[in-house]
C-alpha cells in the first residue's frame, strides 16, 4: 500500500491522511484534483479470470443469483518434486443449497488440471504422502465422512475408516506407512435418577439430557456431543486404528511426526481447569513405542503446535503469556523435539502469526500475518530476521471482506498462494520474490465476464475522537458517475477483534450493485494495526470506535457524489453491536439494520456458547460483582434514544449471539414505537450465511428495508 496522493476533504472538520488506493477499474475521478493509481482487479491474470462479453451486451451488476456461481480455491500442497500442486475446488450446489470441494491437481509446467474426486460430496483435510504418490482425504460414504487414501497412478481409492465420527487433521507418517488423525471418542451421558423400563412397543418421550459441563453447545454444530477428540494412528494401506491418546481432553489441533516416525506432536488443554481457563493449552509429544506423554511447554496461556521441521525435528509453535486482554497477537516460537532451548522468533513484528510452514531444509519459517487490513507471506530465519515475500493473499471470505488465506512453498524459492480480489474469490496463484508470477486458476471467469464489479478504493481518516487514524475502503457502483449523488451504505465488521481489508466480498458487491456506495472501515479493535491499536477497546467495548466510524461517514458525507440525506447502516455479529449503538447515539441514518448483534451484555455472557472466555476477556468483573459496567457498554441501555427504522436480522440457530439478544431489542424498540422488523433466519448459525440462500436471504432483506426507507423523509 504505497500509493499516495493529497487529500483535502472537509478540512475544516476533520485532517486525514494524504494516502489513499484504489482497486479495480472505473471511469470516474475526472473530478478529483489528486493523483490517483488504478490496479486491475486482479492485475495481470484479470485478463485470464474476465470471459468474453459481446458487444452489443451491457455488463451488468452482480446478482443474488450470482451466488450460486461463485467458486474458489483452497488449501494448496505442493508435490515433493515440486512439479503438481494439489488443492481443494469449492463450489455452490443449487440444489441442495451447499458449498461443495473437490480434489484437484495442477501440472505447474503445462499448467493443466485434472480432478482427483468427483461428485456431490465435499472433501476436507487433504494431506500429501511424503513421496507424493498417494493423497488423504476425508469425504462422506453412505453414513458419515470417513478417510480415504487414492494412489495417484492408478487412481483407486481405499477407504480406511467406517464408522459414525469424523476424522479431521490427517497427517503422514514420514516414513509413508501411517496416518495420524483427531475423531471424536463419545463418553456416556450422565444421568440423574432412573426411570422404570418402559412397556415393550410404548412410544415414551426422549429421556432428560443432564447438563453438567461448562461449555455445552457451540455455534454452529448445536448441543455439545459428549465426546472428546483422541488422536489415532492407522495404517496407511488399511487395517485397525490405534488410539494414541485418552482422558477427558480435546487433542485437535495440527498433529506432527518426528523424523524417525516414532513420535507424533501436538497440542492440548489438560488442565484441571480447563473449563475456566480455556486458553491455557501446551504443546506434547507420545512416544509411540512406549506410549509415552511428555509435556513440552508449560506457560500461562495458549501454546499451540504448528508445525515441525522434518529436517531438524525443531518444533515451530503459536502462542503468548496469557494477560487476559481482549486481544493478544499470536507469536512464533521455536523449541527443539526435546522441549529445550525454547526462544521467539520475529518478536519484533507487531502482528498475529498464523499459517506456520518449515522450509524443506529446517532453516527457515514461512507464515501469515494481517498488515493494515492485507494479507502479507513472509519468512524468518532461525535467528528471527523477517523477508517479505507477498501481499495481496486472501480470498477465502465470500460474503465479507475478511481476511483469510493460505499457501504452499514450492521448494525453489517460488509458492503458491490464495490470491485476494475484489471482483472474485480465491485463485490460486505462483509467487517468487514478491512478485505474482502468473494465476493457476480462473474458476470464475465463465461469469465474471458479463458482470461488472464495483471498484475499490482505499483511505485513511483522521478519527475525532483523539487522532487516530482509521483505515477505510469505498466500494463504488458499477456504473459509478461521479456527476450523480447515491445513497451511502456504512458496513461494520463484527469480531470485534477482525479486519477488513480490499477483498471479494459478495455482500459489498451486491450492495454497490443496488446502486450504494459502500464503505467499510477498520475502527480501533480492528486487528492488523498491532496490540495497542487492538487493545483501544480493552473492558471499554463500544466506546470511541463510534467516533471512529462516524468520522469515516462525515468525510464520505461531505462528497458530491453522495446524497447526505440517504445514510444507511448495517453490521453484522461485533457490527451488529456497533450498528445498534450508533442508532441510539444519533438519528443521521435513514434506517438501519442490526444482525445477530449482542444487545444487553449481561444476558450474553451468560447464555452465549463460551461463557468461561466472554466474561473473562471482555469485562473485568463478573455480571453480578459489577452490573454498572454490563449495562454502559450495552446498546440496550441507549434505546431510549432510538429514533432510526431499525431492522432485526439473526439466525435461529445462533448459539453465539442468541437470537434472544435481537428478541430483547425487537421487544424494546416496539414498546418505544420505532419502526422496527424482525428476520429470522430458520436454522441459520451465527455463520448466517454459510449456505448460499441464507446470503442471499441476508442481502436481499437488508436491501429491501433500505429501500423502504429510501424515499424523502416524511
Amino acid at each position: 500500500m504505497s500509493s499516495h496522493s493529497t487529500l483535502s476533504f472537509l478540512t475544516q472538520k476533520l485532517q486525514f491522511s494524504a494516502r489513499r488506493k484504489i482497486y479495480g477499474t472505473r471511469n470516474l475521478f475526472t473530478s478529483f484534483t489528486s493523483t490517483v493509481f488504478l490496479r486491475l482487479t486482479l492485475a495481470a491474470s484479470s485478463c485470464a479470470l474476465a470471459g468474453p462479453v459481446l458487444a452489443a451486451e451491457a455488463a451488468s451488476g452482480m446478482k443474488l443469483e450470482d451466488v450460486f456461481s461463485l467458486s474458489y480455491a483452497s488449501t494448496p500442497i505442493v508435490s515433493p518434486d515440486g512439479k503438481h500442486v494439489f488443492y481443494l475446488r469449492h463450489s455452490m450446489d443449487p440444489i441442495q443449497d451447499r458449498r461443495r470441494s473437490n480434489l484437484w491437481s495442477i501440472e505447474l509446467g503445462s499448467g493443466r488440471q485434472e480432478p482427483i474426486t468427483t461428485g456431490p460430496q465435499s472433501v476436507s483435510s487433504p494431506a500429501l504422502a511424503p513421496d507424493g504418490s498417494r493423497i488423504a482425504y476425508v469425504a462422506k460414504d453412505e453414513a458419515a465422512s470417513q478417510l480415504f487414501v487414492q494412489n495417484l497412478d492408478s487412481g483407486r481409492v481405499a477407504q480406511l475408516t467406517r464408522g459414525t465420527q469424523q476424522p479431521k487433521n490427517l497427517s503422514w507418517s514420514p516414513d509413508g506407512k501411517y496416518i495420524a488423525y483427531a475423531m471424536r471418542v463419545p463418553v456416556d451421558p450422565p444421568t440423574m435418577g432412573k426411570l422404570p423400563k418402559p412397556p415393550k412397543g410404548a412410544e415414551w418421550a426422549p429421556p432428560a439430557i443432564v447438563v453438567d459441563r461448562m461449555v455445552y453447545r457451540n455455534d454452529g454444530a448445536g448441543p455439545r456431543p459428549r465426546a472428546f477428540y483422541q488422536i489415532f494412528l492407522i495404517g496407511a494401506d488399511g487395517g485397525a486404528p490405534r488410539q494414541l491418546t485418552h482422558g477427558d481432553f480435546d487433542h485437535q489441533g495440527p498433529i506432527g511426526w518426528s523424523s524417525d516416525s516414532r513420535s507424533v506432536f501436538f497440542s492440548a488443554n489438560r488442565n484441571s481447569d480447563r473449563e475456566l481457563d480455556v486458553l491455557n493449552s501446551d504443546v506434547y509429544a507420545l512416544d509411540l513405542e512406549n506410549s509415552t506423554l511428555r509435556q513440552l511447554t508449560d506457560r500461562a496461556g495458549p501454546e499451540n503446535f504448528a508445525a515441525i521441521s522434518a529436517a531438524t525435528d525443531q518444533i515451530a509453535y503459536l502462542g503468548y503469556i496469557d494477560q487476559q486482554l481482549s486481544y493478544q497477537r499470536s507469536r512464533l516460537f521455536v523449541i527443539s523435539a526435546d522441549g529445550s532451548e525454547p526462544r521467539e522468533l520475529a518478536d519484533d513484528l507487531d502482528r498475529s502469526i498464523y499459517g506456520v510452514r518449515w522450509s524443506k531444509d529446517g532453516k527457515r519459517i514461512y507464515f501469515l500475518y494481517d498488515d493494515e487490513g492485507d494479507t502479507v507471506l513472509a519468512s524468518t530465519d532461525l535467528r528471527g530476521r523477517v523477508k517479505e515475500l507477498q501481499r495481496g493473499l486472501g480470498g477465502l471470505s465470500l460474503g465479507r471482506p475478511y481476511s483469510g488465506a493460505a499457501f504452499a512453498a514450492v521448494g525453489d524459492g517460488s509458492y503458491v498462494f490464495t490470491k485476494s480480489a475484489i471482483s472474485a474469490p480465491a485463485e490460486l496463484a505462483l509467487g517468487k520474490n514478491g512478485k505474482e508470477l502468473r494465476a493457476l486458476t480462473s474458476l470464475n471467469a465463465n461469469w465474471m465476464g458479463s458482470r461488472s464489479f464495483a471498484s475499490v478504493e482505499e483511505r485513511w481518516v483522521t478519527s475525532k475522537a483523539d487522532g487516530e487514524r482509521i483505515q477505510a475502503w469505498i466500494a463504488y457502483p458499477p456504473d459509478f458517475d461521479a456527476a450523480k449523488e447515491y445513497p451511502l451504505l456504512l458496513e461494520i465488521h463484527g469480531g470485534p477483534h477482525t479486519n477488513y481489508g480490499a477483498r471479494f466480498s459478495a455482500e459489498v458487491q451486491l450492495y454497490a450493485a443496488a446502486g450504494y456506495v459502500v464503505v467499510y472501515a477498520n475502527p480501533r479493535g480492528s486487528t492488523s494495526y498491532g496490540e495497542r491499536f487492538a487493545n483501544l477497546i480493552h473492558h471499554n467495548y463500544p466506546s470511541e470506535d463510534y467516533d471512529d466510524l462516524m468520522s469515516v461517514v462525515d468525510e464520505l458525507a461531505g462528497e458530491s457524489y453522495i446524497d447526505s440525506d440517504r445514510l444507511f447502516v448495517t453490521g453484522g455479529s461485533g457490527g451488529g453491536v456497533l450498528t445498534a449503538w450508533i442508532v441510539g447515539k444519533t438519528d443521521r441514518f435513514r434506517a438501519a439494520v442490526v444482525a445477530k448483534p449482542v444487545i444487553n451484555w449481561t444476558s450474553f455472557v451468560l447464555t452465549a456458547d463460551n461463557p468461561p472466555y466472554f466474561s473473562r476477556y471482555w469485562f473485568s468483573a463478573m455480571p453480578w460483582e459489577d452490573p454498572e459496567a454490563y449495562w454502559r457498554r450495552s446498546p440496550l441501555s441507549l434505546v431510549g434514544e432510538v429514533t432510526t427504522p431499525t431492522m432485526l436480522l439473526t439466525g435461529e440457530a445462533d448459539l453465539r449471539t442468541p437470537i434472544s439478544e435481537s428478541e430483547q431489542y425487537y421487544q424494546a424498540l416496539r414498546l418505544r414505537g420505532v419502526e422496527t422488523a424482525m428476520v429470522r433466519i430458520p436454522e441459520a448459525s451465527h455463520s448466517i450465511a454459510k449456505r448460499p440462500t441464507q446470503l442471499m436471504a441476508k442481502v436481499a432483506a437488508v436491501l429491501a428495508w433500505f429501500e423502504r426507507h429510501s424515499s424523502a423523509q416524511e
